[in-house]
């Protein structure tokens, strides 16, 4: 799937240049343009990376990362600052960020250490890779792409596995059409369809009917929960 990066940053001048850049090569890019709306974003999950102002309206660059990261979540974040101190970097880093540049930057050296934040997200990821996910009694085989409930297989199409596999990574939790949306169809912005709900319907369909008990839960005006418990 195509990395998602947020940027987060008030002067449009800079934010096109990051945005047209990174989308260049190879990104998916969703930009705020102050700390709250950036907080908003960063809240929903669905980034592979974050990179910030510091200095931001609604809510600096230091009070996001520290929400986002009180928040649980664990995205890595790149800080960009014209504030170039030792202090400064020390102040960026504390408060959450993974790495910190300084202003003004050569989009090389940005590009670079993206990358580096990258890698070390996979090298993470590959050292505690999880090749198996289970929800009750329906189980998910990551690496042969089969499911399986009750012990008795079903079939399910290359969409529909990749949506079982995003509900269940986050089982338990609703999940919304927007989440789905953006990480399953790669759409950052409502279509105007039913899409999500179709796939939903036709995925209800092959893991629940003929089974003890529903495991795919409709939260009404929220999104979506997979869960063994109702």
């Amino acid at each position: 799937m195509t990395r998602k990066i947020l940027i987060v940053e008030d002067d449009a001048g800079t934010a096109a240049y990051l945005a047209k850049g990174l989308g260049e090569a190879g990104f998916s890019i969703e930009t705020a343009s102050d700390g709250r709306d950036g907080l908003f974003l960063a809240s929903e999950g669905i980034f592979d990376l974050v990179i910030a102002d510091r200095m931001l309206p609604g809510l600096d660059g230091l009070a996001m990362i520290g929400a986002i990261r009180a928040a649980g979540i664990r995205t890595p974040v790149l800080m960009l600052s014209a504030l170039a101190t030792v202090d400064d970097r020390i102040d960026g880093l504390k408060a959450g960020a993974d790495d910190y540049l300084c202003k003004p930057f050569s989009f090389a050296e940005l590009f670079a250490r993206i990358e580096a934040l990258l890698r070390r997200v996979d090298l993470a990821v590959s050292k505690n890779q999880v090749t198996k996910l289970s929800v009750g009694d329906l189980e998910i085989d990551l690496l042969a792409r089969t499911v399986t409930r009750e012990g008795r297989a079903i079939p399910l199409g290359a969409r529909e596995f990749n949506l079982l596999e995003y509900l269940a990574r986050h089982a338990g939790q609703v999940v919304t059409r927007t989440m789905m949306l953006e990480k399953i169809w790669n759409y950052h912005f409502d279509p105007g369809s039913n899409v999500v709900d179709v796939h939903i319907g036709r995925l209800r369909r092959k893991i629940e009917d003929g089974f003890r008990a529903p495991i795919l839960h409709t939260v009404r005006g929220a999104g979506y929960r997979l869960s063994a418990d109702g």
